[in-house]
């Protein structure tokens, strides 16, 4: 089966946590505000220099990796990618999963933007209103080249006072329930071997899927 690697995911998603650390610096925006500002400010930094990243992949992965610091809850998304398998899980084999799906998104959305040709990402005008102070959704489009438009809806969590992300979904996917149905199917089948899972573990998402669209 084909793997498209989260390419459209990336596109918007690694564009857009690269250069979220610019939300602490104004609280008082609203959180679509802060991420289209985000994306404005970073579109300067990679426009032209595809070609450059491309051969420089070291130099991109630790821009984004210094950035994702204070942008994504991992903790959070990695207790929920566990699942059911967490509260079982001993603290060393929780902190390797971690570090182990941090490592993993940065190498893979890396790669994707360079990759994936976009023409445009943009942050939607009108947003639903959350029902809790600290959660949010931001609703955006990735519109490729070809001139297919993929919706992105990102989930936030108010930590303290900074914005994070928690959860993203791509044409209808849900990305973390994809991924804990995907870490699930590990544990089954490798009879709940913890460690092996954490070893094998590789965030990967068919084609098909993202083109066609899911229920999530």
């Amino acid at each position: 089966m084909k793997i498209l690697n989260l390419r459209v995911l990336f596109a918007g998603l690694g564009l857009l946590l690269m250069a979220l650390p610019l939300m602490a610096a104004e609280p008082d925006q609203r959180p679509e505000q802060m991420i289209r500002a985000s994306i404005d400010e970073l579109m300067t930094r990679i426009e032209g220099r595809e070609d450059y990243f491309a051969d420089n992949l070291g130099e991109l992965e630790a821009i984004v990796d210094d950035s994702l610091e204070d942008v994504a809850d991992f903790r959070y998304i990695g207790a929920s990618v566990m699942g059911r398998y967490f509260g079982n899980a001993t603290p060393q084999q929780r902190s390797r999963f971690v570090d182990t799906f941090r490592k993993t998104l940065i190498d893979t959305y890396t790669k994707g933007l360079v990759t994936f040709d976009y023409r445009e990402i943009r942050v939607l005008d009108n947003q639903q209103a959350s029902r809790y102070e600290d959660q949010a959704s931001v609703a955006m489009e990735v519109v490729a080249n070809d001139g297919t438009v993929y919706p992105v809806s990102y989930s936030l969590r108010l930590s303290g006072d900074q914005w994070k992300v928690v959860n993203v979904i791509v044409n209808g996917i849900n990305l973390g329930l994809t991924f804990r149905n995907q870490f699930d199917q590990a544990m089954r089948d490798h009879n709940r071997d913890y460690d092996a899972v954490i070893d094998g573990w590789s965030p990967e998402l068919a084609v098909e899927e993202l083109e066609e669209g899911g229920d999530a």
